[in-house]
């Protein structure tokens, strides 16, 4: 599942530098982005509408896991709200279909302008992470936790090993210290990143170098060398 970077963060140079996720992370609507990263997935290829996919709202109530201890009329409603609050952050459209249940989901840029949907790789040159089925398929959804997710797209975001200075997580991506070490701590635990340390002179401190640690997504987390979103070009 490819997801333009610009949704984690922005490019450098920009002021501020923290994107939509934030927007999740801060209100704490996991569900929320669950929601948009599942429909990310289902819509894999584009159709004569565009990158609609159209489904029954129970289905999206089951993908969206709000049918959880919940009869089907108010399970489909969770379902409508939750795509509503996508909505609202400009990520997608959604209408009822007249007379039947499906909900028809329309992809919009990533970056939250509102802007058309392309499939990034496909038809321009953004930067985008992947994330790959099994994180489905082996059902981490279920177990991670906001925190845990934030860090995990950031972490993919960067591919190879990197840095993620807590007290520096506010201002590049717009989330406390104290989520980035709970979320860093939930990958561990998942088995979802690998972490090294490392070392950098500093002169003035009396063994002469500071320890830092550094990140990279473990291997179920990465991509397969030659993966490529659908329709990229050879």
């Amino acid at each position: 599942m490819p997801l333009r970077k610009v949704f984690v963060q922005k490019p450098k140079g920009s002021t501020p530098r923290h994107s939509v996720l934030a927007s999740f992370v801060t209100t704490g609507d996991l569900r929320g982005l669950r929601a948009y990263l599942i429909i990310l997935a289902a819509s894999s290829a584009q159709n004569e509408q565009g990158w609609v996919t159209e489904l029954d709202s129970l289905v999206w109530a089951r993908l969206f896991d709000t049918d959880q201890h919940a009869v089907p009329a108010a399970a489909r409603t969770a379902a409508w709200r939750t795509l509503s609050r996508l909505a609202d952050k400009e990520l997608i459209t959604c209408d009822r279909t007249k007379g039947s249940r499906n909900i028809a989901v329309t992809l919009k840029r990533e970056d939250g302008s509102g802007d058309k949907y392309t499939r990034p790789g496909v038809t321009d040159k953004d930067a985008y992470l992947q994330l790959p089925a099994a994180f489905w398929k082996k059902k981490f959804d279920e177990q991670i936790d906001m925190p845990g997710l934030a860090m995990l797209l950031a972490i993919c975001a960067e591919r190879t090993w990197s840095k993620f200075p807590a007290e520096r997580m506010p201002d590049w991506y717009g989330w406390s210290a104290d989520t980035t070490l709970r979320g860093l701590k939930r990958l561990r635990n998942l088995g979802l990143i690998e972490q090294r340390t490392r070392y950098q002179k500093a002169e003035l401190t009396p063994i002469g170098s500071t320890m830092f640690y550094e990140y990279r997504p473990a291997r179920i987390m990465r991509p397969a060398p030659q993966a490529r979103p659908e329709g990229a070009a050879a």
